[in-house]
């Protein structure tokens, strides 16, 4: 299980079904969380910065591949790198993929939720 000092955050959408999953996994299991809802409080570029370097997925992943991203005329090509993944998510919040969850020194992309429940049961 955790230990006494691992921090867990959920970078949080109240309205993404995963992102609500996340949360509930965190309480089933008695985890202390913070849950951050980044519509609101955005993660800034140091924090940005700290989840490309962590993420277990591509950093990539990070990126929302949505509509949104489409409208933007957005490609791969243009969240390639670290700083163009920080870039686009400063300049753009909600293309942040969700829920991103944080024990520690590691942070994943919690898609499928199966993932969420192994990285806190842990």
């Amino acid at each position: 299980m955790l230990g006494p000092m691992e921090k867990v955050t959920i970078y949080h959408n109240p309205y993404c079904n995963s992102s609500v999953n996340a949360v509930a996994i965190a309480e089933d299991l008695g985890v202390d969380h913070e849950v951050v809802i980044y519509r609101k409080n955005p993660p800034d570029r140091a924090t940005l910065e700290w989840l490309v370097d962590h993420l277990e997925d591509e950093p990539t992943a990070l990126v929302r591949r949505d509509s949104l991203f489409k409208k933007l005329e957005l490609s791969d090509d243009d969240v390639a790198t670290k700083e163009q993944i920080v870039d686009t998510l400063l300049a753009h919040k909600m293309l942040l993929q969700r829920p991103v969850v944080v024990r520690g020194d590691r942070a994943i992309v919690g898609r499928p939720k199966g993932r969420v429940h192994d990285l806190l049961s842990e």
